[in-house]
């Protein structure tokens, strides 16, 4: 089977993603995932990404717009770490490839007449969620599209990626702001993850530098090496400030477990550089961090400071 990507609209209400043909070349609008396993349509399928993208993502005017680099590239996907186990793995692709199957008949059955479109589809299941009734085109959708059928799959969909994640008790209501908080602080976990040199791999096969041949002992998920450490007050240029929130958080986590030693805020302000008023979210930052039990908090005759 040749290599599949994940497409995803850069604008668009919320993300869509699916599979396309490789002999077709997406143009520059559409975000391209060079990805053929459908366990990773599963995910980034299901709510759980999509809460992740929407508050990782930019805007124009008042519509989202899908960002590689903060709304893919910072979202912690599950692993065995997190409760992924082979059978849900399985479970989550089979689903992805019933719900892109399904979308690609439906469309493909709409034909010249173009009334079933992915948007009107996914339009209709927003309604159905909110409980509100359907308008004659969205009925006509509805029934054309067999739109019950896939947000059946999208509802076990979801409810099989959110057990891969060991957070069950999140489903079945909207619990976005404790999503993203959990979300938040598995990136975290994940960027400290990286400082130590222990790594989630999406495709180790490509994206490892070190082969199998020259480290018989490295594990597919997960790859460890010593690196050396290196005190902030030690760093040759400062770190720029991230623009987004879950970056912010990320950068200061990885700052604090890179450290040697316990720093102060001034200490930690020095190691960043950034327009504006960027200090001023620094100590609610370090808060979460503490109440994520990602860094310490500890004050000596008046001096506080902050380690992981």
């Amino acid at each position: 089977m040749g290599l599949r990507l994940h497409l995803c609209p850069a604008l668009s209400g919320k993300p869509v993603f699916q599979f396309l043909d490789i002999n077709l070349l997406p143009e520059h609008k559409l975000i391209a995932i060079a990805l053929d396993d459908a366990f990773y349509l599963g995910v980034l399928s299901s709510s759980v990404h999509v809460e992740w993208a929407l508050a990782t993502g930019g805007t124009l005017e008042d519509r989202p717009v899908y960002s590689k680099s903060t709304c893919f590239d910072t979202f912690p996907f599950p692993s065995d770490a997190t409760g992924l186990t082979p059978n849900l793995r399985q479970k989550i692709a089979s689903i992805a490839e019933h719900i892109d199957t399904h979308r690609k008949q439906v469309l493909s059955a709409s034909g010249a007449s173009k009334e079933v479109t992915l948007t009107g589809l996914y339009n209709v299941i927003q309604a159905l969620k909110e409980g509100r009734p359907l308008v004659p085109k969205e009925k006509s959708i509805h029934s054309q599209g067999l739109v019950s059928v896939l947000k059946e799959w999208h509802d076990e969909l979801n409810a099989a990626v959110l057990a891969a994640y060991s957070w069950s008790d999140l489903n079945g209501a909207t619990h976005s702001q404790e999503l993203l908080s959990r979300l938040l602080s598995l990136n975290a976990q994940r960027a400290a993850d990286e400082a130590k040199g222990i790594i989630q791999w999406l495709r180790p096969d490509f994206q490892n530098p070190l082969s199998k041949q020259e480290l018989p002992t490295q594990v597919q998920q997960g790859l460890e090496v010593d690196l050396p450490v290196k005190n902030s007050l030690e760093i040759d240029s400062k770190i720029p400030w991230p623009a987004t929130l879950p970056e912010q958080i990320s950068t200061l986590a990885q700052l604090l477990t890179q450290a040697n030693t316990a720093l102060t805020l001034p200490q930690i302000e020095m190691s960043f550089k950034g327009r504006g008023n960027w200090k001023k979210p620094l100590p609610t930052l370090l808060q979460t961090l503490e109440v994520l039990g990602r860094v310490q908090r500890q004050e000596v005759e008046g001096v506080i400071t902050w380690r992981a």
